[in-house]
């Protein structure tokens, strides 16, 4: 159960971001092509980005490298360069529809693929896409999503909360990593706890994340806390014991515990275990 809470993304032109990321206590790091590189930079980008890769060590962080898409003048030698890379997956942009994920799955036979769901056909695909035997996981771009709907920002995400709930049901329903969009207003720290609490309550595994000053409130929110994680013993534990006297329900702090529960519960206890396994 690998740790997806916080994700950054780095812009592959950037040496000097490159080599902090490598001392930064994130989850998993976007190595970025596509958006975060302009169109004068973008070669230079790919090279730079292929020999930093082959030479660093980011240690347990997952190493996820966003391409430009197969309609750019980049693309294409994007994937070629990282195809063979020894990098954990190579996330698609704007992916509208499964065909989008072949045209890259048969350029890249071993490295996974991720989608980039940023787009109003995506959302209306998204079943389809997440059914795509060589996804791995989704990435909520909800700035590209926000332009095209014409919608407005709102602290509660109403006029996004459709598009996101899409995504997230077609990713648990096919076993796939899924991460929120990222926080614009990396100063403000309330709007993005806020923000990282109610992805975490949605299901999302974790958040994307544009700058360092995010990471440390986004890692504490979509990590089990203390009390979680003791609860989810004590739940266990009643569960266990009314199983061994021939029951099939517990009660803690006055709540039923079924098996479905108990379930639950093990698989905070898993979570809280493999983040302390891959502390940085």
């Amino acid at each position: 159960m690998r740790p997806y809470r916080s994700v950054l993304y780095i812009p592959g032109a950037r040496e000097r971001a490159l080599e902090k990321a490598r001392g930064l206590p994130v989850d998993a790091i976007i190595f970025d092509l596509e958006d975060a590189v302009a169109a004068d930079e973008k070669t230079n980008a790919r090279a730079l980005l292929s020999r930093v890769l082959s030479e660093a060590d980011y240690g347990p962080r997952a190493r996820i490298v966003r391409v430009n898409g197969l309609d750019t003048d980049w693309g294409a030698d994007d994937i070629a360069e990282f195809a063979g890379a020894a990098i954990d997956a190579i996330l698609v942009p704007k992916v509208g529809a499964p065909a989008d994920l072949d045209a890259v799955a048969g350029r890249v036979p071993d490295v996974p693929l991720w989608a980039m769901m940023e787009t109003p056909g995506g959302m209306l695909n998204a079943a389809a896409i997440a059914a795509h035997p060589r996804l791995a996981g989704m990435v909520m771009g909800t700035n590209d999503l926000g332009k095209d709907l014409g919608a407005r920002f709102r602290p509660d995400r109403l006029p996004m909360l459709t598009s996101l709930q899409l995504c997230l049901l077609a990713a648990k329903a096919h076993g796939l990593i899924i991460v929120d969009g990222v926080y614009n207003a990396f100063k403000d720290d309330e709007g993005l706890k806020a923000e990282c609490e109610q992805g975490r309550d949605m299901g999302f595994d974790g958040k994307t994340l544009i700058h360092p000053a995010q990471i440390e409130i986004t890692n504490a929110a979509f990590a089990p806390s203390d009390a979680d994680v003791e609860l989810a013993r004590r739940q266990i534990d009643a569960f266990e014991a009314a199983k061994r006297d021939g029951q099939g329900v517990a009660v803690v702090d006055g709540k039923i515990v079924e098996n479905l529960h108990a379930a639950t519960a093990r698989q905070i206890l898993a979570r809280a275990e493999a983040i302390a396994e891959r502390a940085i």
